[in-house]
């Protein structure tokens, strides 16, 4: 029944689908590592046993989070040779020493230290075991570096020279691995961890605030998340700024596919807000825009010329209305983050941050906005860059492997049944664990009965050896 299906489209899809999986646990094991970190770190400097509890309570839904990350991950490795074995002959000289750099050092540093971070503090002491989480938070941000360093390099490539077997051979590493997009995609995407991460927590501790199950731990992990919100996304918005600078620079095609202009632009492109890209016919249908405005973000110069998709041959074209809306999903959550982070100011600034209640709904709501965007923006990339598996030097349709579609299409299938039924667990269990955050410790007022009039609770009575008395 898949046999008139297009063999590539399908392995794209099913490659898009394990991703997608995928880069939402790293997303948030990366931020929430270093959000341990933070909490061990406050509470070997304060001693209050607040930070110790909340440590305590998400070092559980890490090792969730973390164990499916690697799970995810282990099967999209698989499909380079199932599905792609044409892109990992001719790429692997290039992409296999820095994958196999990430396993030698992020992941074996990772492995060595989770233990210790999950189950060794009573045998390690407290300075050791902050020290081991602080290693598992470095850990993942290695990781993070050097599989950006290798979708970046197939983004922007640098550094390399081919064969005469058509392969990609490596002649500078420094340029192979720092190459133009690397350092401002690796900044762009350690940030947005640190958003999903910062609004997952902030969405229990809101949560739970509206509950009152836990107001001190609650508000003490809503506080903290609120502020690297407010931090983090105002940051955010600049690095992803210098990011589309940089991929204006390098792949200005993306760049025309994301801002919706099929048309060249020689006295200023507009920003067009809204529409509907109708690429058969080269044009945004119903746009809502603003008049020169592209160039004034992208050139700084109300009148600077862009270049239109009219210069570029259709075949070598990205799915424009994929990349059109994907874009702008992320960039209004983008805002809308920022939106937040400004209200808990203004809360907090009033003293309202852990009572105001409008604020701990929209926490609630904002809580799955971090994958959403991490998801619109991986599209924005990856589809972005299409039709080429490495930008300019290697299409898609010549990276595949000799396989046939009804091949891709069942293991696809298998993948969607076996994924929603593991990972839909997982994450169930993962909401079911963050639901349950233990009630605050009741103070203790001692064992006296507690009277109406004459006697304080927790004062030394007469009558406490049991006999009350006519009490």
């Amino acid at each position: 029944m898949f046999d008139n299906f297009d063999a590539v489209l399908l392995a794209r899809a099913q490659f898009a689908f394990t991703v997608s999986f995928h880069i939402i646990f790293p997303a948030f094991s990366i931020g929430l590592a270093s959000y341990l970190a933070v909490l061990n770190g406050l509470y070997l400097w304060t001693k209050k046993e607040v930070y110790y509890e909340l440590f305590n309570f998400w070092k559980t839904i890490f090792a969730v989070a973390f164990g499916m990350g690697v799970v995810s991950g282990i099967v999209m490795a698989y499909q380079f040779g199932t599905n792609w074995s044409v892109f990992s002959d001719k790429a692997g000289p290039v992409i296999g020493p820095l994958m196999g750099y990430e396993v030698m050092t992020a992941f074996f540093l990772e492995a060595g230290f989770l233990g210790v971070m999950l189950f060794g503090r009573a045998r390690v002491g407290p300075v050791l075991h902050f020290f081991a989480t602080f290693m598992v938070a470095v850990g993942t941000l290695i990781s993070a570096t050097w599989i950006l360093a290798v979708n970046s390099w197939m983004q922007t490539p640098a550094g390399f020279g081919m064969n005469d077997k058509g392969q990609f051979i490596p002649l500078d590493w420094w340029a192979v691995i720092f190459n133009p997009s690397f350092p401002y995609r690796l900044v762009h995407m350690v940030l947005a961890a640190y958003l999903t991460t910062a609004l997952v927590v902030g969405g229990v501790g809101a949560w739970h605030l509206l509950r009152k199950t836990a107001p001190r731990r609650a508000g003490k992990m809503f506080s903290m998340a609120m502020g690297m919100v407010a931090i983090v996304a105002p940051i955010q918005i600049f690095a992803g700024d210098a990011h589309g600078l940089n991929t204006l620079e390098h792949q200005p095609v993306k760049i025309m596919a994301m801002e919706g202009h099929f048309d060249s632009h020689p006295d200023g492109a507009p920003l067009i807000l809204f529409g509907i890209p109708d690429q058969q016919n080269q044009r945004v249908d119903y746009a809502v825009q603003i008049p020169k405005l592209s160039s004034l973000i992208l050139k700084h110069d109300l009148n600077a010329p862009m270049a239109g998709l009219d210069t570029v041959p259709r075949e070598l074209q990205p799915p424009v209305a994929v990349v059109f809306w994907s874009f702008r999903i992320m960039v209004g959550l983008g805002f809308a983050m920022l939106g937040l982070g400004l209200f808990s100011l203004w809360t907090r600034y009033r003293g309202t941050l852990t009572t105001n209640v409008w604020l701990h709904r929209l926490a609630v709501a904002m809580g799955p906005a971090g994958f959403v965007a991490v998801l619109a923006g991986w599209v924005t990339t990856e589809v972005g860059r299409q039709p080429y598996t490495v930008y300019g030097h290697l299409l898609t349709s010549q990276s595949h492997s000799a396989i046939e579609a009804p091949a891709v299409a069942t293991s696809l299938i298998l993948f969607i049944i076996v994924y929603f039924f593991v990972f839909g667990s997982g994450t169930f269990y993962l909401l079911r664990l963050m639901a349950r955050l233990p009630r605050d410790p009741t103070p203790e007022i001692g064992d006296a009965p507690i009277r109406t009039a004459g006697i304080v609770p927790g004062v030394a009575s007469p009558h406490r050896d049991g006999g009350h008395h006519g009490h």
